[in-house]
């Protein structure tokens, strides 16, 4: 068992407070938009958020999720891949799964019922996003080594950035559909209010998330990567300006390599 250290703990604490709230608030902001844009996120925009998110979700899920989880299975010896390898997985299906469920929103549809799917599929995707942002900073309350501090918050400001799109394009719509600016930026904000339920219930079980870290660093890993392949991706890709997005895919997968590295 660590040595108690208030002050250490006192820090950790309050980092994990910012690290749940900092994804939320992206999604708030980008709700916000609803106040001073009209009609949709510009393509160039859109196309360099996804981008410089997706370089950060995937950088952070290998040295913020898969090498800590790799890292803490050392006793399995050359099988210490297996828990992260198993959760990884998991993550992927479960959000194949969850895409199952809702079926994705920018399908033919009109007006009220895709918008309807549009607030419904966003919030359901969120939630594991929080869950993964949790399993870390529960590591890092539990003081488990290989994961730091800085690593949990830059993961969960590349998250905030993926988010601030997300909350746009749930109230703008919502907006131009004939409803009142306040109320579309407020469904914005609540179908982003579950990603920190998502991590205050996974920091809670830190007794049960503890001795099954590793897997559940792996399918945080699964989820973000899932993200990244299924909507980060394509944005940048349809957007007429892949070049931007490409750009900015690679500055973000470098800059939380870097900030991983030399924080760590």
């Amino acid at each position: 068992m660590r040595p108690p250290n208030t002050k250490r703990d006192g820090n950790a604490m309050i980092a994990t407070v910012w690290g749940i709230m900092i994804p939320f608030l992206g999604t708030a902001l980008g709700a916000a938009c609803v106040f001073f844009m009209s009609g949709e996120v510009k393509g160039s925009v859109r196309s360099a958020l996804s981008g410089l998110a997706g370089g950060i979700m995937v950088a952070a899920s290998v040295w913020s999720l898969l090498i800590p989880a790799i890292e803490r299975s050392s006793h399995l010896g050359r099988l210490s891949f297996l828990p992260a390898a198993a959760g990884l997985l998991c993550g992927v299906l479960l959000l194949l799964w969850l895409d199952a469920v809702v079926p994705r929103l920018y399908a033919e549809g009109a007006s009220g019922d895709r918008h309807g799917k549009m607030l419904f599929a966003v919030t359901l995707h969120n939630f594991p996003e929080g869950m993964a942002v949790g399993a870390v900073f529960a590591g890092i309350l539990a003081g488990e080594p290989g994961i730091t501090v800085a690593a949990g918050m830059v993961l969960s400001i590349g998250v905030a950035v993926q988010n601030f799109p997300e909350g746009a394009i749930v109230s703008m719509p919502l907006c131009s559909g004939g409803m009142s600016r306040g109320r579309a930026f407020l469904y914005g904000v609540l179908s982003g209010a579950v990603e920190p339920l998502g991590a205050l219930l996974t920091v809670a079980a830190v007794g049960i998330v503890v001795p099954i870290l590793p897997f559940l660093l792996g399918l945080a890993a699964g989820a973000m990567l899932y993200v990244v392949a299924e909507e980060l991706i394509p944005d940048v890709a349809e957007s007429g300006h892949a070049r931007v997005g490409n750009i900015l895919f690679a500055v973000g997968f470098t800059l939380m390599m870097m900030l991983d590295v030399a924080l760590g």
